[in-house]
């Protein structure tokens, strides 16, 4: 793994996407520290996380040892300070720069000097937080995709104070627990994927809004006549509609161009609390169980 020994994993947010970050470096054999702020959080995702595990070994993806095995590796607690034996940490909580920064700055005080701090986020680089911790070299973007249990792509970014021997590290970590990175030479919002998929996602509300079509008819033609294993509306309502949300916003505070700001639909969704899956109603309504009705 370069010339960082990353033995002990933790994730910082215990939401959808760092539950299943923190069970993938479990399934690859590491120990991982899951931490939230909220009991909560924490709970939740533990019951999250026994659906989802059980639901893979009743389809025979894993054998209830690999699952049992991997919990066994897995701790979950409220207290930032149980970090501090890990080797590499991932960030994976609201997308706001603000709490990035303010939670970056405290795992500086309490990680090794040596220790990578990865930022999961897809739009805020690492350089707008790499100026509140002592050791800037070792920071980096490492961008999962959800569900991360089931996709392979991660993104891993180099900003002009990361290392190479992090950038190094990162990759070979992503390799560890068997997914495929990609390594950005250098930042831009959005990366690869996001980039690509955010002109998509423009043109479905862009028709939606304007009454050329309804959401599930785009959702149809993109999946039967692009070949997209899920349509765009469907996509933000797995992802978090406020996650669309916070993005948009982010990138229109640095940009200062209205095209960037959230879409009309997108900001009533918010409004409303209609966010996704999460909370059973988004551009679709789910049950208890997170299936479509």
């Amino acid at each position: 793994m370069g010339n960082k020994n990353i033995k002990q994993v933790a994730v910082v947010g215990a939401g959808a996407m760092g539950s299943q970050i923190a069970m993938v470096c479990a399934l690859a054999g590491y120990p991982v520290t899951l931490q939230d702020i909220e009991q909560q959080s924490i709970d939740k995702a533990k019951v999250f996380l026994d659906e989802q595990m059980n639901r893979r070994v009743e389809k025979g993806r894993f054998t209830r040892e690999e699952v049992d095995n991997a919990f066994d590796r897995l701790s979950f607690t409220v207290n930032l300070e149980d970090l501090s034996n890990a080797n590499i940490v991932i960030e994976a909580i609201i997308e706001k720069l603000d709490a990035k920064r303010e939670l970056f700055a405290k795992l500086d005080k309490i990680v090794a000097n040596d220790t990578i701090l990865a930022t999961n986020s897809s739009t805020i680089v690492s350089s707008k937080i790499a100026d509140v911790v002592s050791h800037p070299e070792n920071i980096c973007n490492i961008h999962f995709f959800n569900p991360v249990l089931v996709m392979e792509m991660v993104e891993v970014v180099k900003g002009p104070h990361t290392s190479d021997e992090t950038a190094q590290a990162s990759m070979e970590f992503v390799k560890s627990i068997h997914k495929t990175p990609v390594l950005l030479k250098k930042e831009i919002s959005g990366f690869i994927a996001n980039r690509i998929l955010g002109k998509l996602m423009d043109e479905a509300v862009y028709l939606y809004e304007n009454g050329y079509a309804t959401h599930e008819e785009i959702d149809l033609v993109c999946k039967k006549a692009l070949n997209h294993p899920i349509g765009p509306f469907a996509l933000m309502d797995l992802t978090g509609i406020d996650v669309n949300y916070f993005v948009r916003m982010q990138r229109f505070n640095e940009s200062g161009d209205e095209n960037d700001k959230p879409s009309r639909i997108v900001t009533e969704k918010v409004e409303k609390g209609e966010l996704g899956k999460k909370v059973g109603k988004g551009f679709y309504e789910y049950d208890e169980k997170g299936i479509r009705v």
